[in-house]
C-alpha cells in the first residue's frame, strides 16, 4: 500500500518500548525480500550497542538502519566495518536547543539524520510514532547547519505537510501515525498525504 501510494522507502519497526507498528524480525525479513528496488527498506532498531544493531540487521537484511536511540559510545565505525553497504540514519529527538548541536555532531558519523518528536529520557522511552510535532524552527536550523540529508518526522499529516515542507525544507519526510487508523495503514490517509505533497 505504501509503495503504491508513492513511498520511496518503507520503515519496518522492530521491538520498541512504546509506539505503533512493531513487527517481528521474521516479518521484517519477509517484507524486505519482497520490496523492489529502488525502494529503500529501513530497519527501525532500538538496540543501543554496535553488536546489538549488527545482529538485528543480520536477522532482517534491510538496506538501511534507522537508529532510534543513542548509540552507546558513538561506535558507528564498528557498524560500518561490519555492514559496509548498509546506510545509517540516526534519529535525533528534537526536544530543545541542545538538539541542534546534537544533530550537527552526530551527522559526522552517519549518512542522514532523522528529526522526530520522541523523548528517550522518559521512564518508558518514546522513540517515535508519537503523532506529535516538535518545534520546526529548530528543525530548520538543523537543516541549515548539517551537511547531511535531513528527514523530518513527528506529527506529520495531510493537513500540515505543506507547512512542514516550506518551513523546514527537509530532504525527506517520515510518517507513521498520520497515515494509520486503529494502528493500521489507511489507504485513504496515504492517498491524501501524497496528494498534499504533490500539490506542493
Amino acid at each position: 500500500m505504501a509503495i503504491n501510494a508513492g513511498a520511496d522507502a518503507v520503515g519496518l519497526v522492530g521491538r520498541m518500548p512504546s509506539g505503533p507498528g512493531p513487527i517481528s524480525d521474521e516479518l521484517i525479513y519477509s517484507i524486505t525480500r519482497r520490496v523492489p528496488p529502488p525502494i529503500a527498506t529501513f530497519l527501525l532498531t532500538s538496540e543501543q550497542t554496535p553488536q546489538g544493531i549488527i545482529e538485528h540487521h543480520h536477522r532482517t537484511k534491510t538496506n538501511t538502519i534507522q537508529i532510534v536511540d543513542e548509540l552507546i559510545g558513538r561506535e558507528y565505525d564498528s557498524i560500518r566495518n561490519a555492514l559496509p553497504h548498509v546506510k545509517l540514519v540516526q534519529v535525533v529527538h528534537v526536544t530543545g536547543e541542545r538538539s541542534v548541536d546534537e544533530a550537527v555532531e552526530l551527522a559526522e558519523f552517519v549518512d542522514a539524520i532523522l528529526l522526530d518528536s520522541g523523548n528517550p529520557t522518559l521512564e518508558v522511552k518514546e522513540l517515535g510514532g508519537t503523532g506529535r510535532r516538535h518545534d520546526w524552527r529548530l528543525s530548520r536550523r538543523i537543516v541549515l547547519a548539517c551537511k547531511k540529508p535531513i528527514f523530518l518526522a513527528g506529527g506529520l499529516n495531510a493537513d500540515n505537510v505543506r507547512e512542514a515542507i516550506y518551513s523546514v525544507q527537509p530532504f525527506g519526510l517520515d510518517i507513521c501515525s498520520g497515515v494509520r487508523t486503529d494502528g493500521k495503514l489507511d489507504i485513504r490517509k496515504l492517498d491524501r498525504f501524497f496528494s498534499a505533497i504533490e500539490a506542493v
